[in-house]
């Protein structure tokens, strides 16, 4: 087999990468930063349980699973970048929802919107750049687009927390609702042209995509689903150990955001050495990495030590920025991929919410520390699954799988 023909496109075009898919995926994960940290308080604070706050938590991923299907149909009929202005209105709706709760069950009802919204948000952009960044280049660019959306939850847990101090929990949703907004009009502003749909042919039904590549799904996918696992733990571990030890939500924001700030530093470098060495060389190290952190994380009492703690997982996933969406990349088939990338999604997803859901049991049982510790367990699960199956997908597994397909 001979190597590719040299592709010299740009890999990020000012008006399509930079202005119509980063600064946009900036605006909407910002209101989702501020967001997240602070579920569980606003769950308890209109009378949850410790254990039914974890659940509210939970619907987060429930509603990205809910909508990862239906999410490749809509790209596949209408195209990513109108899809993203979908996204955009219902984060838009369902931040202000969650400002106005005065129920938890009406709390609950604006979390699975947005996970909803994140779901369409995430696919859309994933399918358009892997449309038009070329495959050399791929890892760089969807491990920069991974780092642009830690840069958006970096940022709004903090500014999340300053207007939590100035006018109490419904101030961050209300500045959610804005930047979820100002998302959508970015979008508008940009005009982009949609490479993906005006390459599309009629859409192909989902369960025939689903049989013509089950073998993918049923090996690579139990590694996918693996990592959503203790990446998904992640967000949701930190702020409710901190509930679990009493500390106030302005102070377990700004734990999240130092976890957010180690996260975003190595998004480039994670992509660079994906790029030229393999996807393994920062898959199988970003597990190990969070693996070990979760199994410290039971030990710690004080906001300091979890702040540590913080940002050994924050470490460990701006390693792993990018690596799903980049083995997702190199499977799918250019016919179908947004339909491709949702059952893609959905592993994930659903992994994303295995993570949060063993975290509940345990809340319920007495032992978030043995929830946690089952999650360090996964951690290495996740790192054996890589070895086994991603070189049997990916040419672009290691530099031995690349020779053997031509592309030294």
């Amino acid at each position: 087999m001979t190597g590719p023909v040299r592709d010299d496109r740009p890999m990020f075009p000012l008006r399509t990468v930079v202005i119509g898919t980063f600064l946009p995926t900036i605006l909407f994960e910002l209101g989702v930063g501020a967001m997240l940290p602070v579920i569980a308080s606003s769950a308890t604070a209109l009378g949850a349980s410790l254990a039914t706050a974890g659940l509210v938590v939970t619907l987060m991923p429930l509603g990205q699973i809910l909508a990862d299907v239906p999410a490749g149909a809509l790209a596949a009929r209408v195209g990513d970048r109108p899809a993203m202005v979908v996204a955009g209105t219902i984060a838009t709706a369902g931040f202000v929802l969650a400002a106005l709760a005065t129920h938890v069950a009406v709390l609950g009802l604006a979390v699975v919107l947005v996970g909803v919204a994140s779901s369409v948000y995430f696919l859309a952009r994933q399918s358009y750049l892997t449309e038009v960044t070329p495959p050399l280049k791929r890892a760089r660019v969807l491990s920069t687009l991974g780092g642009v959306h830690r840069i958006g939850q970096f940022i709004g847990p903090f500014a999340g927390a300053a207007l939590i101090a100035l006018g109490g929990l419904p101030w961050a949703y209300w500045m959610a609702a804005v930047a979820a907004a100002l998302s959508v009009a970015v979008v508008l502003a940009a005009g982009a042209d949609d490479a993906a749909a005006s390459s599309r042919g009629a859409p192909v039904p989902l369960r025939q995509v689903a049989r013509e590549h089950a073998h993918v799904f049923a090996t690579l996918g139990i590694a996918v689903l693996l990592i959503g696992a203790v990446r998904g733990a992640r967000l949701t571990v930190l702020p409710l150990w901190a509930e679990h030890l009493g500390i106030d939500p302005a102070q377990t924001s700004l734990v999240f955001g130092l976890a957010g700030a180690v996260d975003m530093l190595l998004f480039y470098p994670a992509g660079k050495i994906m790029d030229h060495f393999g996807r393994l060389w920062i898959g199988i190290p970003s597990m190990l990495v969070m693996g070990a952190a979760l199994v410290a994380l039971p030990f710690t009492t004080t906001v300091g030590a979890l702040a540590v703690v913080a940002a050994a997982l924050g470490l460990g996933n701006g390693l792993s920025s990018g690596i799903l969406m980049t083995l997702g990349a190199d499977v799918a088939p250019a016919a179908t991929r947004a339909q491709f990338l949702g059952v893609w999604r959905v592993l994930s997803d659903l992994g994303l919410a295995v993570g949060p859901l063993v975290l509940t049991l345990a809340a319920a049982l007495g032992s978030v520390a043995g929830g946690v510790w089952v999650l360090a367990a996964t951690s290495g699960a996740s790192a054996a699954a890589q070895a086994r199956w991603v070189p049997r997908h990916s040419v672009h597994a290691n530099r031995t799988t690349r020779r053997r397909a031509g592309l030294a």
